[in-house]
């Protein structure tokens, strides 16, 4: 078995990890991703990455786990995924020509170190203005109902940007790995090791 789990069955966490080349299963944490009264998206994210990271130990206590969560503020508000077509393009309606700022915890836990690191990025996106026929289309065709701030960066989505701001483009899709390399190095791993 695998010494490294992601608990995230996401598959655009999957596709980032698996450029590290390092042999890892996925797991669903099963993790209320509710934010409590009074929480900043960092606290949230942090406390979310490092319970998904703690959720799937339970299942796997000797393995590295590796947790991450992520939301999106606009105009000072927590921004989560939009679930529906209509939403979507809300969100985007309200990002157009303004900035979103993208929080994305990580957490790594090893259960036989019963060690926890844990941190947070941060990577702002700047939207140009967008045109109602724009943002149709794209929802349209991106369909982005579960991505936090309702686009697809890796996809149609860099069509809607002014610039970015951030140390790991990665960060923005929902696993900074130049941070999980740090980290990954701190417990002995490291992807450039034969």
């Amino acid at each position: 078995m695998t010494d490294l789990v992601l608990a995230s069955t996401s598959p655009f966490r999957q596709s980032l990890l698996n450029k590290l080349g390092l042999p890892f299963i996925s797991a669903a944490p099963h993790v209320d991703e509710h934010a409590h009264e009074g929480e900043s998206a960092p606290q949230l994210v942090l406390r979310l990455a490092a319970a998904k990271a703690y959720a799937v130990a339970e299942h796997y206590p000797s393995q590295l786990i590796i947790g991450s969560d992520q939301v999106c503020v606009l105009g000072g508000e927590i921004t989560g995924k939009p679930h529906t077509a209509a939403n979507a393009c809300e969100q985007l309606r309200r990002a157009s020509g303004q900035s979103i700022i993208f929080y994305t915890g990580l957490a790594l836990y090893s259960g036989r170190e019963k060690r926890l690191e844990t941190i947070c990025e941060t990577f702002t996106v700047h939207f140009r203005h967008l045109s109602e026929e724009e943002i149709l289309n794209y929802v349209r065709l991106e369909q982005p109902l579960q991505c936090a701030g309702s686009f697809k960066s890796e996809g149609l989505g860099i069509t809607l940007f002014d610039r970015l701001e951030g140390r790991d483009p990665n960060t923005l899709i929902g696993l900074p790995l130049i941070a999980l390399c740090e980290m990954l190095r701190s417990f002995g791993v490291n992807p450039l090791r034969g």
